[in-house]
């Protein structure tokens, strides 16, 4: 994956970047959910997991939420 451009609204939840870049280049769980957002699950530099959404965009992709996973992302296919 391309560098990412990380929105704002990726670090409302108080991620850092290099974290966020990080659980993003170290993927072990990929969900498909509502309006082209990809969920990715990582570890952020620290081996917490995370929850990464990102969004393609031209020409790069573009993370816009960034939190640590939650329980729903981590047991099942992420539905709600």
């Amino acid at each position: 994956m391309d560098e990412p451009v990380i929105a704002t609204t990726a670090l409302r939840h108080g991620l850092r970047p290099h974290d966020i870049v990080h659980a993003i280049r170290n993927p072990v769980r990929a969900i498909a959910v509502d309006d082209g957002i990809t969920m990715l699950i990582g570890p952020g530099r620290t081996g917490a997991l995370l929850e990464i959404g990102v969004v393609q965009g031209h020409p790069r992709p573009v993370v816009v939420h960034a939190m640590p996973a939650r329980v729903r992302f981590l047991t099942s296919g992420g539905e709600r």
